[in-house]
């Protein structure tokens, strides 16, 4: 079809190796430079370079180290790929109802060097800066040749390109955890371990994707001191169930967006069950044992009114159980099953044959003649909940009905309860977010606009120390286990009005609205290193032109965000300091004087560079050593 279209433009297609003529199939992933298009005229495309992974509720954030990123990019790039492209380079927000799925979060941030939230992550985005203006070096002898390719060792090679009087070179070790040196042209190369060196007149050194020199920034969430003002509160009736709405009825189990169309994550399944008063567990025997088998994402179980617990599925797995023993009375009873969806499933085939909801059985064991399946029973179906029918998100729907005023003793673990407040916009540019650690489940709006869905669910994971060096795949890098997966929800400043802003927030389970909190993000601290005479080319004897020294002092370049300037200096030293940044240390060399200087040179300043040499700090604190300098600032507006 797309050919027939003959729009006279050539087409892409991303992960299609039988893609005809002229559509050109192109590579997605976290590596492509064993990819080569279906045909050897069409150009050599990576659409998606992955810069990270999406977050799912229940697992830690994945992380993907810029070294690695840099150093996929320098594969492809080095064989001859013609172009690439970063998925993502500016983190997003999957605002509404839009986060796939199931279960991803709202936060589509995606490790990407530029963050959720507009601002710039470092060191990702200034490494890949570095790395992008090596490889425009390189222009030139790219268009005057293909890649000739030797080798330089067992899992060590070179690619070269050389024509016209222009020449460039890739050299890379491909060894996980080994330093390797190679002579190329005669003049010997340290290549660090799981990285490539871009050399763009095959002499120099201009670029190495381990070594990463650019500053690290540490963010935090500020609160603004934007006061939500007079919560107030409306409760979901589970006994309006059959008023208003869209309704129907069947015998058996119906699949959930069937029915709902996608209009609301939410549908009520409810049937009636009739108990015989002499039932033994109304005379004291053993209550009844409900169980409730859904094909996703959860459920809510209600009856006589009364929430008797919940139940979830997760990513790997939408199918789950609710098993717990429930309240009958004698006569007729009412079961209500509010099964909610949590985003549908965005990569596959055949999503038409997807189903979710509660799919059955349902059963109601404990009863005086055995086991009843209610799944044969006849259910009633209601599309959303009250609250959406009648628009309590919207400023336009909240005077539709009585709102209460929310005090200290039932704040707490209500479920089903729509709740409001209003707020003032906070002064400055900074981006802002809602600070929702107190909540447990549901969804939240802005002035009608939907911030989407949250989940304080945390964490499940193991974080250790990660390594950049070796192939990436999701789980390899965690961040934040033990902890909530998504406290802080984006809130555009766009969306905001200078007073009186509507937040209105439905909450499935229970939590305490009052420590919703407004927040902004910025820039705590940035970390600099970097090591005097950090040469790219080093000190070695080559075999024919005797000693090739490329020395030069390196600087530390540190910079705040906007509107912020440097307003201390927590950690600085000159010598051999370790750690990461947050957590430097000094080593056995130091030399004393070096916070008082940057101090002098940096405070006070929106950026700054210091150099890293005896000169600078007016001593060598360690004579025949290799001193690095490591320097965390704080930034503040």
């Amino acid at each position: 079809m797309a050919v027939e279209l003959n729009t006279g433009v050539p087409w892409s297609m991303c992960k299609e190796e039988d893609a005809p003529d002229p559509v050109i199939n192109t590579c997605n992933g976290f590596y492509c430079d064993t990819f080569t298009p279906n045909k050897p005229y069409k150009p050599t495309m990576w659409t998606e370079a992955w810069s990270g992974w999406f977050t799912e509720f229940g697992a830690p954030i994945e992380q993907r180290p810029v070294p690695d990123l840099a150093f996929a990019v320098a594969r492809f790039v080095q064989k001859g790929g013609s172009f690439f492209n970063y998925y993502m380079y500016h983190g997003g927000t999957n605002f509404g109802r839009t986060s796939g799925g199931p279960f991803i979060t709202t936060s589509y941030d995606y490790d990407a060097p530029i963050d959720e939230y507009g601002l710039i992550r470092e060191p990702k985005y200034g490494h890949l800066t570095e790395l992008h203006r090596a490889i425009k070096l390189c222009e030139p002898a790219f268009f005057s040749s293909d890649a000739t390719y030797i080798s330089l060792g067992q899992r060590q090679n070179a690619y070269i390109y050389k024509g016209n009087g222009h020449c460039a070179a890739f050299l890379s070790n491909f060894e996980t955890n080994t330093a390797v040196r190679v002579v190329f042209n005669n003049q010997h190369y340290k290549l660090p371990p799981w990285s490539i060196s871009i050399l763009p007149d095959c002499k120099n050194v201009v670029f190495n994707t381990a070594k990463v020199v650019t500053q690290t920034s540490r963010m935090q969430m500020v609160p603004t001191g934007s006061i939500l003002q007079s919560w107030k509160s409306y409760h979901e009736d589970v006994s309006l169930l059959t008023n208003g709405g869209q309704s129907l009825s069947a015998v058996g189990l119906l699949e959930q967006i069937s029915i709902t169309r996608d209009t609301s994550d939410y549908l009520w399944y409810s049937t009636s069950i009739e108990i015989n008063p002499l039932e033994r567990f109304l005379h004291g025997g053993r209550r009844p044992i409900l169980t409730v088998h859904s094909k996703g994402h959860g459920v809510h179980v209600f009856v006589n009114g009364k929430r008797f617990g919940s139940a979830y599925g997760s990513r790997e797995d939408t199918r789950f159980t609710f098993i717990a023993p429930v309240d009958l009375r004698g006569g007729t009873n009412k079961i209500a099953l509010l099964s909610m969806s949590a985003g549908l499933p965005n990569v596959g085939t055949h999503f038409e044959l997807r189903d979710t909801g509660i799919l059955g059985p349902v059963l109601l064991d404990g009863l005086n003649h055995g086991t009843v399946d209610l799944s044969r029973s006849t259910w009633t179906y209601k599309v959303g909940l009250n609250g959406e029918m009648v628009n309590l998100h919207s400023p336009n729907g909240i005077s539709s009905v009585e709102w209460s005023r929310v005090s200290l003793l039932n704040r707490f673990r209500q479920p089903l309860k729509w709740y409001k407040a209003y707020f003032d916009a906070p002064q400055g540019n900074e981006p802002l977010a809602l600070d929702m650690k107190s909540m447990v489940r549901g969804q939240v709006w802005v002035n009608g606009q939907s911030i989407g869905r949250y989940w304080t669910v945390h964490a499940n994971g193991t974080c250790g120390v990660c390594k950049y060096n070796g192939a990436f795949r999701p789980g390899k890098c965690h961040a934040g286990c033990g902890k909530p997966t998504q406290r802080w929800y984006h809130v555009p400043r766009s969306w905001l009005k200078p007073t009186r802003n509507l937040l209105v927030v439905f909450e499935e389970v229970g939590g305490n609205v009052s420590d919703i909190n407004l927040v902004k993000r910025t820039q705590a601290h940035v970390c600099a290193s970097t090591f005097e005479h950090h040469p790219m080319i080093e000190n070695f004897q080559t075999e024919s032109t005797g000693e090739t020294t490329m020395l030069h002092d390196t600087k530390v370049h540190l910079r705040c965000g906007l509107g912020q300037s440097i307003s201390a200096i927590k950690f600085a030293s000159f010598g051999t300091p370790f750690g990461a940044c947050g957590s430097f240390q000094h080593g056995t060399c130091h030399a004393p004087n070096s916070a008082e200087l940057i101090e002098k040179t940096c405070v006070g300043k929106e950026s700054c560079e210091v150099m890293a040499s005896n000169a600078y700090f007016a001593t060598d604190p360690c004579p025949k050593v290799l001193k690095r300098l490591l320097v965390e600032a704080v930034c503040s507006g």
